[in-house]
């Protein structure tokens, strides 16, 4: 064999790499389209911080971070976050009701009827018959 197959791999510089290739890249980086390693995998670009450099001088996010991707939240993080966040505010939510409840047996007030009255003449409903404080 004399080494010049066309399957073998050509080791290209920095130079052969076109503006419009450079911005592509980034564009689909960028997008979310490729990880940055993706892209480098993809389009066969052999230097392992190449395309990071193309991000940081020609890109319009913030590609200082090292691991630039690990910033972002996947769904299923976002899901347990926001079950959480629920049943905080639910337990937040079950504390104030106790303390109304409290505070009307104390006062001898009923908080929750006069602040739905105000909040129907607010909005400019009627009372509704079927709420908590009916």
């Amino acid at each position: 064999m004399d080494g010049q197959s066309t399957s073998q791999r050509v080791k290209r510089t920095q130079r052969d790499y076109s503006l419009a290739f450079k911005l592509q890249v980034i564009y689909e980086v960028e997008k979310g389209q490729l990880t940055w390693k993706q892209a480098q995998s993809k389009y066969e670009i052999q230097g392992n911080s190449t395309v990071l450099v193309w991000l940081r001088k020609h890109g319009s996010l913030d590609w200082q971070n090292e691991h630039p991707m690990k910033g972002r939240v996947t769904p299923q993080t976002q899901i347990r976050e926001l079950e959480k966040k629920l049943k905080r505010l639910e337990m937040k939510n079950e504390i104030l009701e106790k303390t109304i409840e409290i505070a009307d047996e104390k006062l001898g007030t009923d908080i929750r009827k006069k602040y739905l009255e105000l909040l129907s003449k607010a909005s400019g409903q009627q009372p509704d018959e079927g709420s908590p404080s009916a």
